[in-house]
């Protein structure tokens, strides 16, 4: 525990995945940093996620298809996108910003902004898992993406040349290639994309954990306590946790996911902030030989074997941070996942829902709070948290040492909204 009364060098409020590798690239630097958090590490969102390091996943949500499969999705109630009623009102200009994030004029920018981005956490991840020890938690056996027709195939085909570009590498198949890398599939997938680069980790939670403790062993250290307000102050960031108490820090770091953006109002930044809640159902291993992550785009969820059991999920539920949890959603995945392998055992699962913290243009902030220089934001990853936190480790690093970031990050700024 830190003494209330010190002022620390460097705070993190979040406790996810992004603060863990924030936090562990500081501490690295000889930093003394503190990680403040309402659970623990690694607990929430992060602890429950599919698991993927998806360097390939370049292309912006808006042009995934979503906008055009929107009428169909919202039409089910359990389907792969779904909108409260009573939430719409709210989320409308939300909405309105994504699908102006849609437009052909901003696809090529967000594009290799992203793409950026993904060379730079692949190669960030490479270096942090081998400082770190964990490189035995990674697992390199593709994906493979399942289509039920030849019109949903196609459909996808400009996705898969858009990523061609910069080089990600697929191969489409079909038949006995498309059996052999998936056993046991229905035979209502016609077509597949394997992505041999695609990669996974045997758990995201023991992942995290594991970097922290990696970070601890490096000197940081972490208090269990939430944050009600940021400011800044004449030295620095004062945060005012949930018991009352102060701290004073040279600098301050929001990462706290989902819950973000209402600090960044204190400090006069509205960012466009939504919650994509993603729900899964954990099996255990013995419910499936699943040889790869399986996405079945389609229906907006993937299915991955991890160390721990075979995770069913995805889908998202625009519905904010203050609802309940609507655990119909992961049992329809889990219907679905029974019907697309027909000998999956369903039994002795473990439910659980997550907030994806999404921006409009599918790209995190990262960058300097408007009127407090020694206040930096990183969050707003997405689907995209665990594959980008070793990037966004590295960017927080360099702008809080005062180093030029290895690329330009103005598509990344608090500012751009």
């Amino acid at each position: 525990m830190t003494a209330p009364n010190r002022t620390l060098d460097i705070a993190i409020v979040g406790g996810g995945i992004i603060g863990i590798c924030v936090a562990a690239y500081l501490a690295e630097a000889g930093r003394n940093v503190t990680i403040f958090d309402r659970t623990g590490i690694c607990e929430e969102t992060s602890s429950g996620n599919a698991a993927a390091l998806a360097f390939s996943d370049v292309l912006p949500l808006a042009h995934k298809g979503m906008i055009r499969q929107l009428p169909k999705w919202l039409a089910d109630p359990l389907g792969p996108l779904s909108i409260p009623p009573a939430y719409l009102p709210k989320l409308l200009p939300w909405l309105v910003r994504f699908w102006r994030a849609g437009r052909s004029d901003r696809y090529e920018a967000s594009l290799a902004a992203q793409a950026g981005m993904m060379r730079l956490a692949e190669a960030e991840w490479v270096g942090l898992m081998a400082r770190s020890g964990t490189t035995n938690m990674l697992r390199e056996d593709g994906s493979l993406e399942l289509y039920e027709s030849e019109a949903e195939f196609k459909a996808s085909l400009p996705g898969w040349t858009a990523r061609q570009r910069f080089g990600i590498g697929f191969s489409h198949v079909e038949g006995d290639a498309l059996a052999a890398l998936q056993p046991g599939l229905s035979p209502r997938f016609v077509r597949g994309t394997f992505v041999p680069g695609w990669k996974t980790v045997a758990d995201p939670k023991l992942l995290g954990k594991a970097i922290w403790a990696y970070a601890e062993a490096k000197g940081a250290r972490f208090e269990r306590a939430g944050a009600d307000h940021v400011g800044a102050g004449q030295d620095g960031a004062t945060l005012t946790l949930a018991d009352g108490t102060v701290r004073q820090a040279k600098h301050l770091v929001i990462a706290a996911g989902a819950w973000s953006h209402l600090l960044a109002k204190h400090l006069g930044d509205r960012i466009p902030l939504e919650t994509e809640r993603g729900y899964n159902t954990t099996l255990p291993k013995s419910a499936f030989e699943v040889k790869r992550q399986l996405i079945f785009s389609g229906h907006g969820f993937v299915i991955t074997p991890l160390e721990t059991g075979v995770r069913v999920g995805g889908a998202v539920e625009l519905g904010g941070i203050k609802r309940p949890p609507n655990y119909n959603r992961s049992k329809a995945l889990l219907d679905k996942a029974q019907q697309f392998l027909p000998g999956l055992d369903p039994a002795g699962g473990r439910e659980w829902m997550g907030f994806r913290p999404s921006l409009p243009d599918s790209l995190p902030v990262i960058g300097g709070a408007r009127q407090a220089g020694t206040i930096v934001y990183a969050f707003g990853h997405g689907h995209l948290g665990l594959t980008q936190a070793a990037a966004t480790g590295r960017l927080i690093r360099d702008l809080i040492l005062g180093q030029n970031p290895v690329f330009d990050l103005s598509p990344f700024s608090p500012n751009r909204f």
